[in-house]
């Protein structure tokens, strides 16, 4: 399974508004096929890992991110259709699929044929690689990371604004990584017009994985061809195609997506310097210190040169 959600991060970012479902097929003690979720969302990944197993995929054990498909699309058959045709013998599935149109009928179609489905491998890990198709089914808006490029002191830029660079180049890169996985990247208005930010990926590789460019302004003054203005950060939801946005500047527009508990992971790249005078976030909505705690759990923490990265995701019940 851990295979599997390795093949699925491979489609994060790409695959809207289909979830980046990743698929290995396994025969004795063999792999013999890999798939994840295409561009656009189709092939899906089970139909690319039957592909690449051809013959021998009869008999075979098949690890899958999420329950395969039960409906039949004009962009393709019903996974839970070719894995019954293909002969396997069992499906290992992290979770179910909370799309009404198959929602427990692939796992149903599979039993009924006679394959052993086991359901609940790597659940955790599946709603983390899957969290921007899962946040859309159930809240109605893409998921929300928001980056933050900090000081010691907590400063997010200068007292007259500017922030290039608060952090080194080897964390630099790693939010151009991050750039790679989301289908929307979003700055302020003030933002936009003080720095003229580029948005995009500029890692050898990863060029054409430049996310859509979003600004969050009030203010209908029009803005540049290639780019989407939202008035509030609620107008994520209309965002047709995207399931992840990544809020990388300013101090603004982070401070408005927390006051409105939009944000559901942090980036907090720490470099080792003190700015003192510097801006901050500002008013994020909290009343009392006591309501601070208990909404963030620390996921993941390394050095990226001489800074360092921590990830937070939000608790929510």
């Amino acid at each position: 399974m851990a295979a599997a959600l390795a093949q699925g991060e491979r489609g994060r970012g790409r695959t809207a508004p289909n979830p980046n479902v990743g698929c290995v097929i396994v025969q004795g003690e063999c792999v013999v096929g890999r798939g994840w979720t295409q561009p656009g969302g189709r092939p899906h990944a089970e139909a690319m890992a039957l592909a690449q197993a051809g013959e021998k995929s009869r008999g075979a054990t098949v690890y899958t991110t999420l329950e395969p498909c039960a409906h039949v699309s004009t962009r393709g058959p019903a996974c839970s259709d070719g894995l019954v045709a293909a002969g396997v013998a069992r499906v290992v599935i992290a979770l179910g699929d909370p799309d009404a149109r198959t929602d427990g009928a692939g796992i149903a179609r599979l039993r009924a044929a006679g394959i052993a489905v086991d359901v609940g491998t790597g659940a955790t890990e599946a709603r983390r690689s899957m969290a921007g198709f899962l946040t859309r089914k159930g809240l109605g808006r893409p998921f929300v990371t928001l980056k933050l490029a900090l000081s010691l002191d907590g400063a997010v830029a200068m007292a007259d604004g500017s922030s290039k660079w608060i952090t080194g180049a080897a964390a630099r890169a790693h939010a151009h990584v991050e750039r790679a996985r989301h289908e929307a990247i979003l700055v302020g208005r003030a933002t936009l017009e003080a720095d003229a930010p580029r948005l995009d990926v500029r890692l050898a590789g990863l060029k054409a994985r430049s996310p859509r460019r979003v600004v969050l302004s009030s203010r209908d003054l029009g803005v540049a061809e290639g780019w989407t203005r939202i008035a509030e950060p609620k107008g994520i939801a209309t965002l047709d195609g995207v399931d992840h946005v990544l809020v990388e500047g300013g101090a603004s527009a982070a401070a408005a997506f927390l006051r409105d508990d939009l944000v559901d992971r942090l980036l907090i790249y720490r470099a080792p310097i003190l700015v003192g005078a510097g801006r901050t976030l500002g008013d994020i909505g909290l009343a009392h210190l006591a309501d601070a705690h208990g909404r963030w759990q620390l996921h993941d923490a390394r050095r990226l040169g001489s800074d360092r990265l921590d990830v937070y995701e939000r608790v929510r019940s």
